[in-house]
């Protein structure tokens, strides 16, 4: 079986970070394994409280992860200072990791903020350059590139302002306001729209984690980046129509919607 790594934070209410990861990873059939940058007090109404955990503590959770078990895939989430962020770009250099995708997690969906200025600074510094593909959704990406984002035109400009200005493949997820659910990679094959399915659902909590880890459990087992995108766009489409309604606010999706396990069913 292949593996993946989430590196980020938890959140208690499963929708997204770590849990939403492990949940995706293990649908898309690789064997989950998790680096957490925070603890984090949220539901699908909001963040209470974030609680970091301390670089050297990081630290020896990747140690522990890529000397027993090396991950085929690396997803990085929700990392809030600088110093998390460079304790990663040091080990995944050391350890010399493959198929790293990170999702620059800015805001939550709920709106709360989840990463610090210069922490932003040092992720495009030290982990861009070392990674497969960066997953910005618009607002991120309008910081990344200094770009106004408002249609498909926008969208492609600032994508490749990111590649040419970071080095790395670019998935910028467009969403319903810009266009349509509609995603664009810009890689060194040149610029590829995926289109969406227009998928009348509100609750959207951790979307961004869940495509993130799709992608990556996809280029762990072996499909290339087009391939692995593409996928992970199906699988996400399949969890929103599922069309699970939990919680008072933005919900999480059904991860386990393709599930058809015996010892998943309910009592009847």
């Amino acid at each position: 079986m292949k593996t993946a790594l989430t590196i980020a934070g938890s959140d208690s209410c499963g929708g997204a970070g770590i849990q939403a990861d492990i949940k995706t990873m293990t649908a898309n059939g690789v064997y989950a394994m998790s680096a957490i940058t925070a603890l984090t007090a949220q539901n699908t109404t909001g963040v209470r409280a974030i609680m970091e955990v301390t670089p050297e503590f990081l630290a020896q959770q990747l140690d522990a992860v890529f000397e027993d078990i090396f991950p085929d895939a690396v997803k990085i989430g929700m990392v809030s200072s600088k110093e998390l962020v460079t304790v990663i770009a040091e080990k995944l250099t050391a350890y010399k990791a493959k198929n790293i995708v990170a999702d620059p997690v800015m805001v939550a969906t709920s709106g709360s903020a989840l990463i610090k200025t210069d922490a932003i600074t040092t992720l495009t510094e030290k982990v861009f350059p070392i990674a497969s593909l960066v997953t910005p959704n618009i607002p991120e990406a309008q910081v990344l590139s200094g770009l106004e984002i408002n249609n498909k035109t926008d969208m492609q400009k600032a994508a490749e302002a990111i590649y040419e200005k970071y080095g790395c493949a670019v998935l910028l997820k467009g969403g319903h306001s810009v266009s349509d659910a509609s995603d664009l990679l810009c890689c060194e094959n040149g610029a590829s729209w995926f289109e969406g399915k227009r998928i009348n659902n509100p609750n959207t909590h951790g979307t961004g984690c869940t495509l993130s880890s799709a992608i990556a459990a996809n280029l762990a087992k072996g499909y290339d980046l087009n391939e692995s995108v593409g996928r992970a766009k199906e699988y996400i489409c399949g969890a929103l129509a599922a069309q699970l309604d939990l919680g008072k606010g933005s919900g999480p999706m059904a991860h386990n919607f393709d599930l058809k396990s015996d010892f998943a069913y309910e009592k009847k």
